[in-house]
Protein backbone atom coordinates (compact mmCIF):
# COMPACT_ATOMS: atom_id res chain seq x y z
CA UNK A 1 0.00 0.00 0.00
CA UNK A 2 0.74 3.38 -0.27
CA UNK A 3 2.52 5.14 2.80
CA UNK A 4 2.50 8.83 3.49
CA UNK A 5 5.51 10.00 0.80
CA UNK A 6 3.24 9.00 -1.76
CA UNK A 7 -0.33 9.66 -0.35
CA UNK A 8 1.08 12.96 0.20
CA UNK A 9 2.52 13.54 -3.61
CA UNK A 10 -1.27 13.38 -4.28
CA UNK A 11 -2.34 15.43 -1.58
CA UNK A 12 -0.32 18.55 -3.11
CA UNK A 13 -1.18 17.64 -6.78
CA UNK A 14 -5.40 17.87 -5.72
CA UNK A 15 -5.07 20.93 -3.78
CA UNK A 16 -3.11 22.68 -6.80
CA UNK A 17 -5.59 21.52 -9.31
CA UNK A 18 -8.72 20.48 -7.17
CA UNK A 19 -9.20 23.16 -4.68
CA UNK A 20 -11.80 25.35 -4.85
CA UNK A 21 -13.87 23.84 -7.79
CA UNK A 22 -17.55 23.22 -7.43
CA UNK A 23 -18.44 19.69 -8.27
CA UNK A 24 -21.06 19.75 -11.19
CA UNK A 25 -21.61 15.68 -11.51
CA UNK A 26 -19.77 12.78 -10.13
CA UNK A 27 -20.44 9.09 -11.76
CA UNK A 28 -20.20 5.83 -9.64
CA UNK A 29 -19.11 3.43 -12.51
CA UNK A 30 -18.25 0.66 -9.85
CA UNK A 31 -20.36 0.11 -6.58
CA UNK A 32 -17.31 -1.61 -5.09
CA UNK A 33 -15.41 2.06 -5.45
CA UNK A 34 -18.20 3.40 -2.81
CA UNK A 35 -18.66 0.39 -0.28
CA UNK A 36 -17.22 2.63 2.39
CA UNK A 37 -20.22 4.63 1.75
CA UNK A 38 -23.13 2.66 2.97
CA UNK A 39 -25.85 4.82 1.16
CA UNK A 40 -24.63 3.99 -1.74
CA UNK A 41 -23.51 5.26 -4.85
CA UNK A 42 -26.64 7.14 -5.91
CA UNK A 43 -25.97 8.75 -2.66
CA UNK A 44 -22.90 9.66 -2.81
CA UNK A 45 -23.30 11.49 -6.42
CA UNK A 46 -26.04 13.38 -4.97
CA UNK A 47 -24.47 14.43 -1.97
CA UNK A 48 -21.55 16.17 -3.75
CA UNK A 49 -23.48 18.05 -6.19
CA UNK A 50 -23.22 21.67 -6.08
CA UNK A 51 -20.48 21.46 -3.39
CA UNK A 52 -16.97 23.06 -3.38
CA UNK A 53 -13.73 21.37 -2.69
CA UNK A 54 -11.91 22.36 -0.02
CA UNK A 55 -8.21 22.22 0.32
CA UNK A 56 -7.23 18.18 0.37
CA UNK A 57 -5.71 17.11 4.02
CA UNK A 58 -3.57 13.87 4.90
CA UNK A 59 -3.02 12.16 8.36
CA UNK A 60 -0.15 9.61 7.81
CA UNK A 61 -1.66 7.36 4.83
CA UNK A 62 -5.79 8.91 4.83
CA UNK A 63 -6.04 11.79 2.29
CA UNK A 64 -9.31 13.43 2.44
CA UNK A 65 -10.76 16.63 0.88
CA UNK A 66 -13.07 18.53 3.09
CA UNK A 67 -15.93 20.16 1.28
CA UNK A 68 -16.22 23.54 2.71
CA UNK A 69 -19.39 24.77 2.82
CA UNK A 70 -20.65 21.38 4.80
CA UNK A 71 -19.20 19.57 8.39
CA UNK A 72 -18.32 16.46 5.67
CA UNK A 73 -15.16 15.08 3.97
CA UNK A 74 -14.46 12.60 1.18
CA UNK A 75 -12.22 10.24 2.13
CA UNK A 76 -9.68 8.68 0.21
CA UNK A 77 -8.35 5.45 -0.10
CA UNK A 78 -5.77 4.35 -2.47
CA UNK A 79 -5.78 0.34 -1.10
CA UNK A 80 -3.47 -1.66 -3.24
CA UNK A 81 -3.77 -0.01 -6.41
CA UNK A 82 -6.02 3.42 -6.64
CA UNK A 83 -4.93 6.13 -8.23
CA UNK A 84 -6.69 9.90 -7.78
CA UNK A 85 -5.85 11.47 -11.64
CA UNK A 86 -7.01 14.85 -13.22
CA UNK A 87 -7.08 14.00 -16.75
CA UNK A 88 -8.47 16.14 -19.43
CA UNK A 89 -12.03 15.73 -19.77
CA UNK A 90 -11.83 14.55 -23.34
CA UNK A 91 -9.29 11.90 -22.10
CA UNK A 92 -10.00 8.50 -23.01
CA UNK A 93 -11.04 6.36 -19.95
CA UNK A 94 -9.05 4.12 -18.37
CA UNK A 95 -9.58 0.33 -18.32
CA UNK A 96 -10.25 0.12 -14.61
CA UNK A 97 -11.93 4.00 -14.24
CA UNK A 98 -13.93 3.68 -11.09
CA UNK A 99 -15.36 6.87 -10.36
CA UNK A 100 -15.70 9.87 -12.24
CA UNK A 101 -16.09 13.83 -10.93
CA UNK A 102 -16.76 16.48 -13.46
CA UNK A 103 -16.49 20.48 -12.37
CA UNK A 104 -18.90 23.34 -12.93
CA UNK A 105 -15.85 25.45 -14.49
CA UNK A 106 -13.99 26.13 -17.61
CA UNK A 107 -11.02 24.46 -16.91
CA UNK A 108 -11.34 21.42 -18.80
CA UNK A 109 -10.14 18.74 -16.59
CA UNK A 110 -12.47 16.59 -14.20
CA UNK A 111 -11.07 14.08 -11.41
CA UNK A 112 -10.86 10.43 -12.11
CA UNK A 113 -10.96 7.46 -9.15
CA UNK A 114 -8.79 4.37 -11.18
CA UNK A 115 -8.33 0.83 -9.49
CA UNK A 116 -7.16 -1.81 -11.05
CA UNK A 117 -8.07 -4.28 -7.52
CA UNK A 118 -10.82 -2.62 -6.45
CA UNK A 119 -9.63 -2.26 -2.81
CA UNK A 120 -9.26 1.21 -2.39
CA UNK A 121 -12.27 3.60 -3.37
CA UNK A 122 -13.72 7.04 -1.90
CA UNK A 123 -16.47 7.83 0.93
CA UNK A 124 -18.47 10.63 2.48
CA UNK A 125 -18.25 11.08 6.27
CA UNK A 126 -18.78 13.65 8.66
CA UNK A 127 -16.40 15.72 10.54
CA UNK A 128 -14.88 15.71 14.02
CA UNK A 129 -13.96 19.32 15.69
CA UNK A 130 -10.57 18.81 14.47
CA UNK A 131 -11.32 18.78 10.82
CA UNK A 132 -11.07 14.63 10.51
CA UNK A 133 -13.37 12.60 8.91
CA UNK A 134 -14.95 10.83 11.91
CA UNK A 135 -13.62 7.14 10.78
CA UNK A 136 -10.01 8.27 11.14
CA UNK A 137 -10.35 9.89 14.12
CA UNK A 138 -8.23 7.59 15.96
CA UNK A 139 -5.48 7.51 13.70
CA UNK A 140 -1.56 9.01 15.45
CA UNK A 141 -0.46 12.20 13.66
CA UNK A 142 2.53 11.29 11.63
CA UNK A 143 6.23 12.64 12.20
CA UNK A 144 5.90 15.32 9.64
CA UNK A 145 3.28 16.91 11.39
CA UNK A 146 4.30 20.26 13.25
CA UNK A 147 1.82 18.84 15.75
CA UNK A 148 3.61 15.63 16.18
CA UNK A 149 4.55 14.85 20.40
CA UNK A 150 8.04 13.80 19.71
CA UNK A 151 7.94 13.18 24.12
CA UNK A 152 4.64 11.45 23.48
CA UNK A 153 6.20 9.01 21.29
CA UNK A 154 9.44 8.39 22.83
CA UNK A 155 7.60 7.18 26.37
CA UNK A 156 5.19 5.29 24.16
CA UNK A 157 7.44 3.31 22.82
CA UNK A 158 9.20 2.57 25.77
CA UNK A 159 5.68 1.56 27.67
CA UNK A 160 5.24 -0.62 24.67
CA UNK A 161 5.77 -4.82 25.15
CA UNK A 162 6.32 -4.65 21.44
CA UNK A 163 8.89 -5.18 18.82
CA UNK A 164 10.77 -1.80 16.92
CA UNK A 165 8.82 -2.61 13.50
CA UNK A 166 5.76 -3.26 15.05
CA UNK A 167 5.49 -0.22 16.78
CA UNK A 168 6.58 1.53 13.94
CA UNK A 169 3.49 -0.02 12.09
CA UNK A 170 1.26 0.91 14.81
CA UNK A 171 -1.29 3.56 13.08
CA UNK A 172 -2.35 4.85 16.78
CA UNK A 173 1.62 5.55 17.58
CA UNK A 174 2.89 7.02 15.09
CA UNK A 175 1.05 7.39 11.18
CA UNK A 176 2.29 6.98 7.96
CA UNK A 177 5.04 4.71 8.17
CA UNK A 178 4.64 1.31 6.48
CA UNK A 179 6.69 -1.68 5.24
CA UNK A 180 8.82 0.12 3.20
CA UNK A 181 10.36 3.15 4.42
CA UNK A 182 10.08 0.59 8.38
CA UNK A 183 13.12 -1.35 6.52
CA UNK A 184 14.63 1.74 5.53
CA UNK A 185 14.95 3.96 8.67
CA UNK A 186 15.84 0.69 10.94
CA UNK A 187 18.69 0.23 8.52
CA UNK A 188 19.69 3.88 8.47
CA UNK A 189 19.38 3.65 12.47
CA UNK A 190 21.54 -0.17 12.46
CA UNK A 191 18.63 -1.70 14.60
CA UNK A 192 17.16 -5.16 14.00
CA UNK A 193 13.54 -5.07 13.13
CA UNK A 194 12.76 -7.75 16.22
CA UNK A 195 14.60 -5.51 18.68
CA UNK A 196 12.17 -4.89 21.81
CA UNK A 197 11.13 -1.30 22.04
CA UNK A 198 11.35 -1.51 26.25
CA UNK A 199 15.10 -2.15 25.53
CA UNK A 200 15.59 1.29 23.41
CA UNK A 201 17.44 3.49 25.39
CA UNK A 202 16.06 7.25 24.57
CA UNK A 203 18.96 8.37 22.59
CA UNK A 204 18.43 5.15 20.00
CA UNK A 205 14.48 6.30 19.64
CA UNK A 206 15.41 9.94 19.05
CA UNK A 207 17.96 8.83 16.50
CA UNK A 208 15.22 6.33 14.98
CA UNK A 209 12.73 9.30 15.00
CA UNK A 210 15.09 11.27 12.92
CA UNK A 211 15.82 8.47 10.55
CA UNK A 212 11.88 8.20 9.72
CA UNK A 213 11.51 11.84 8.83
CA UNK A 214 15.29 11.97 6.82
CA UNK A 215 13.84 8.45 4.77
CA UNK A 216 10.30 10.49 4.40
CA UNK A 217 11.63 13.67 2.88
CA UNK A 218 14.18 12.29 0.77
CA UNK A 219 11.25 9.97 -0.65
CA UNK A 220 8.92 13.12 -1.09
CA UNK A 221 11.67 15.05 -2.81
CA UNK A 222 11.77 12.45 -5.74
CA UNK A 223 7.78 11.98 -5.57
CA UNK A 224 7.89 8.57 -3.53
CA UNK A 225 8.47 5.36 -4.42
CA UNK A 226 6.65 3.75 -7.32
CA UNK A 227 7.42 0.04 -8.26
CA UNK A 228 5.07 -1.21 -10.85
CA UNK A 229 3.67 2.21 -12.55
CA UNK A 230 0.23 2.13 -9.68
CA UNK A 231 1.37 4.39 -7.15
CA UNK A 232 1.40 7.90 -9.28
CA UNK A 233 0.96 11.61 -8.58
CA UNK A 234 -2.31 13.46 -9.97
CA UNK A 235 -0.55 13.65 -13.56
CA UNK A 236 -0.02 10.21 -13.58
CA UNK A 237 3.85 10.29 -13.21
CA UNK A 238 5.60 8.07 -11.23
CA UNK A 239 8.39 9.10 -8.30
CA UNK A 240 11.91 7.81 -8.16
CA UNK A 241 12.81 6.67 -4.43
CA UNK A 242 12.81 2.95 -5.51
CA UNK A 243 16.48 4.02 -7.07
CA UNK A 244 17.79 4.95 -3.23
CA UNK A 245 16.52 2.14 -1.34
CA UNK A 246 19.05 1.42 1.16
CA UNK A 247 17.17 -2.06 2.53
CA UNK A 248 13.90 -2.68 1.09
CA UNK A 249 13.69 -5.19 -1.94
CA UNK A 250 17.57 -5.62 -1.87
CA UNK A 251 17.73 -9.29 -1.02
CA UNK A 252 21.32 -10.54 -2.08
CA UNK A 253 22.35 -7.29 -2.76
CA UNK A 254 25.16 -5.74 -0.93
CA UNK A 255 24.83 -3.46 2.23
CA UNK A 256 25.60 0.09 0.79
CA UNK A 257 27.55 0.00 4.64
CA UNK A 258 29.41 -3.01 4.81
CA UNK A 259 28.93 -4.90 1.53
CA UNK A 260 27.10 -7.54 3.57
CA UNK A 261 24.27 -9.31 1.31
CA UNK A 262 21.26 -7.89 2.50
CA UNK A 263 18.27 -10.91 3.51
CA UNK A 264 14.58 -10.97 3.29
CA UNK A 265 12.83 -12.68 5.96
CA UNK A 266 9.18 -13.36 6.30
CA UNK A 267 7.34 -11.26 8.62
CA UNK A 268 3.40 -10.97 9.51
CA UNK A 269 2.38 -11.75 6.05
CA UNK A 270 5.08 -9.25 4.83
CA UNK A 271 8.61 -9.59 3.96
CA UNK A 272 11.51 -7.57 6.39
CA UNK A 273 14.64 -6.36 4.45
CA UNK A 274 17.96 -5.93 6.80
CA UNK A 275 21.64 -6.19 7.02
CA UNK A 276 22.35 -9.27 9.17
CA UNK A 277 25.94 -7.22 9.96
CA UNK A 278 24.99 -3.66 10.44
CA UNK A 279 21.37 -5.04 12.37
CA UNK A 280 22.54 -7.72 14.41
CA UNK A 281 19.00 -9.78 15.83
CA UNK A 282 18.73 -9.01 19.51
CA UNK A 283 19.86 -11.43 21.95
CA UNK A 284 17.61 -14.21 22.92
CA UNK A 285 17.38 -14.71 27.10
CA UNK A 286 18.77 -17.85 28.29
Amino acid sequence: MPELPEVEVVRRGLERWVAGRTVAETQVLHPRAVRRHLAGGEDFAARLKGHRIGVARRRGKYLWLPLADTDASILGHLGMSGQLLVQPESAPDEKHLRIRVRFDDDLGTELRFVDQRTFGGLSLHDNTPDGLPDVIAHIARDPLDPAFDDAAFHTALRLRRTTVKRALLDQSLISGVGNIYADEALWRAKLHYERPTASLPRPRSVELLGHVRDVMNAALAVGGTSFDSLYVNVNGESGYFDRSLDAYGREGEPCRRCGTPIRRRPWMNRSSYFCPRCQRPPRVAP
